[in-house]
């Protein structure tokens, strides 16, 4: 959309997610939302998008053409908009979240925790999901067995699952505690991490991403279950490469 783009009002407001058409010219109509200070009641009445910030419910909303969101992901949640077993992530979002259609960027097993981007920008989707981009992400795993030098020795060489043409390897492989291992992957292999361990010889009892590029979940300051939008200087950090 282009940055000069003007909108009316009920469009905007549908643009946001919070509801349809009829319900958000009734918002307006009820004196509900405020436009530089303003109260507009004309449903019509239009505005640049460009930097625009309008009140509703007493709260000051920023007009976002499209929502990046990060959520720590808690367990026992599915990365689904069909869940079969368990609750979905979108669950955790709000229902504004539902009404603009954001979808997870990828998807962790329903047992892992951690940083789980969502977007409604499926341009963002596609790049971030595509293997093409390199874009590292970090596991922190905890293992029934002890780490070993010649566990992480065979995770850096690469080691051969069973469906998969070509051994994989981590990237980045370094012991954290006696049972925890930090692991780096740029591709996105099912239950990757889990197998990769089984495969060299322990057992991953707990999973945890803990940074997707250089976009680290401790910056972002988020409970389990908690969420935040991603501002560009977050976007940005997402293309990093670890060093």
């Amino acid at each position: 959309m282009n940055k000069s783009t003007r909108l009316s009002l009920d469009r905007i407001l549908q643009s946001q997610g919070f509801g349809t058409r009829k319900w958000c010219r009734s918002l307006i109509a009820d004196g509900e939302v405020r436009v530089h200070g303003d109260v507009v009641t004309d449903y019509r009445a239009s505005f640049a998008t460009e930097g625009l910030e309008f009140t509703l419910f007493d709260e000051v909303w920023p007009y976002r053409e499209h929502v990046y969101i990060a959520l720590n992901k808690p367990a026992n949640f599915e990365c689904s908009r069909k869940p079969s077993h368990h609750p979905g992530v979108l669950t955790l979002l709000s229902e504004q979240c539902e009404w603009r259609d954001v979808q997870p960027v990828g998807r962790l097993d329903h047992d892992t925790t951690g940083l789980l981007l969502m977007s409604d920008d499926g341009a963002f989707i596609h790049a971030q999901s595509s293997p093409k981009r390199h874009v590292p992400k970090v596991y922190l795993a905890t293992t029934q067995e002890p780490v070993s030098d010649e566990l992480i020795a065979q995770l850096l060489s690469g080691v051969q699952l069973h469906d998969e043409p070509a051994p994989l390897a981590a990237l980045v492989c370094r012991r954290v505690a006696e049972r925890q291992v930090e692991i780096v992957l740029e591709q996105g292999k099912y239950h990757q991490v889990k197998r990769m361990l089984a495969a060299a010889g322990n057992h991953c009892v707990a999973l945890q991403r803990i940074a997707v590029g250089e976009l680290l979940l401790s910056q972002l300051g988020l409970e389990e279950g908690e969420w935040c939008y991603l501002e560009a200087h977050h976007l940005a950090l997402l293309a990093g490469q670890l060093t």
